[in-house]
């Protein structure tokens, strides 16, 4: 089996983690291996039935197209067994055992890299894997138990290469844009009133939550249509300026932070973002995102106020030119009417490219933003709440 291309300009992806056992025998288009590339963490199908023979160890870098296994398709089996039949192979692999695992325990060979570096016994860890296998987060559970203990250690643990394209990104986008950020706070009082009216009945009839994220992708798609700047960006010596909205949603997964895309997201409606955001979140988690489904937005939400974010500022997303940051919703005394009140209020911050976007353009599109999230009804739901969602 050679690695497949996961998508446009990736040229090497790394083994993060064989999910079977040289010898094993696997059915056609079971998960046989995780595979990173800078863009995100995929599952190898086996292409045959048969008892696969592994060429490369957990961790290699090894370029798009390179033999990393092969399958003996001659073979019988069920992939609930492994096959002890000598075959013949191109690459014979040594068998190295730890001192600390016994050869009855079921380990993955990372697992296994893991325990003896970090010097972990393996009767402290209870294997989470298929049929009870220790896997890399179980170690990983055990590192974070020892630190709580107060006992002293450390291990050195690989950037994987979506990590790695990430920093990349990161660190590019600091040196090569004129970043700034504006910040504005919102009263969530009206989406609040909405969402406890009718959440049970968007529910019962859509099957998905009502969420905040389809009142922000709402509210930015609106603020988008009214400051067109903000929804473009720069390639090469020229401005793009696109006449749609792909929002990007920042979703965390375990393998680092996924930007999944709704598609003109300036057409749809609350229950088709809400349905889109769920099911894009859900693959994003489970690594069964694609390439094609994180490419081409234009705008980018993201929401650190699900892990208690006050308020931040957030990097942009190349190459576009802005993204909004969520943050916690916290109940605070404000002026209203000239008496006090307590409102339950969230910050926003809009980080944009000042190459592209000023200063004067980057508020008015907050405030527009603000403005939508504070009178809902009449702003994103022509008026009619009722009506609108179809309830």
């Amino acid at each position: 089996m050679k690695v497949p291309s996961p998508g446009e300009s990736i040229s090497e992806v790394e083994i993060v983690e064989w999910l079977v056992k040289d010898g094993d025998y696997v059915e056609q288009d079971q998960s046989i291996a995780e595979i990173d590339s800078d863009k995100a963490t995929l599952e190898l199908p086996a292409e045959k039935s048969g008892v696969i023979r592994i060429l490369v160890e957990d961790g290699e870098i090894v370029t798009v197209g390179e033999v990393v296994c092969t399958i003996d398709t001659s073979a019988e089996g069920s992939s609930n067994k492994e096959i002890n039949k000598d075959i013949p192979s191109k690459v014979q692999k040594p068998v190295v055992k730890s001192p600390k695992i016994s050869g009855n325990l079921k380990v993955t060979p990372l697992a296994s890299a893991m325990i003896n570096d970090m010097d972990i016994s393996t009767q402290e860890v209870q294997g989470t894997g298929e049929s009870g296998k220790i896997t890399k987060s179980d170690i990983l559970q055990i590192r974070n138990q020892s630190f709580n203990n107060g006992l002293r250690g450390n291990s050195r643990q690989k950037m994987s290469s979506l990590r790695r394209k990430i920093a990349s990104r990161l660190v590019s986008v600091k040196n090569e844009t004129a970043m700034l950020t504006t910040f504005n706070e919102v009263d969530m009082s009206a989406i609040f009133q909405i969402r406890k009216k009718y959440k049970e009945r968007f529910k019962d009839r859509y099957g998905v939550g009502l969420g905040f994220m389809s009142f922000f992708t709402k509210a930015v798609t609106t603020s988008l249509a009214d400051f067109g700047g903000v929804n473009s960006m720069i390639e090469g010596d020229e401005v793009i300026h696109y006449n749609y909205a792909d929002i990007g949603i920042a979703v965390s997964a375990p393998k680092g932070l996924m930007v999944p895309v709704l598609r003109n997201a300036e057409l749809m409606n609350f229950q088709e973002i809400e349905s889109e955001i769920k099911n894009l979140a859900t693959k994003a988690r489970d690594g069964k995102i694609t390439i094609n489904e994180m490419l081409g937005g234009t705008f980018t939400i993201t929401n650190g106020g699900v892990f208690g974010s006050m308020l931040s500022t957030p990097i942009i997303n190349p190459p576009q030119s802005a993204i909004l940051g969520m943050h916690n919703i916290v109940e605070r005394p404000v002026a209203i009417n000239g008496k006090i009140e307590i409102r339950p209020i969230m910050y926003l911050a809009l980080s944009y490219d000042h190459r592209v976007i000023d200063g004067k353009e980057s508020v008015g599109f907050l405030v527009r933003i603000k403005e939508c999230l504070e009178d809902p009804a009449n702003e994103l739901m022509g008026g009619d709440v009722k009506k609108y969602l179809e309830l």
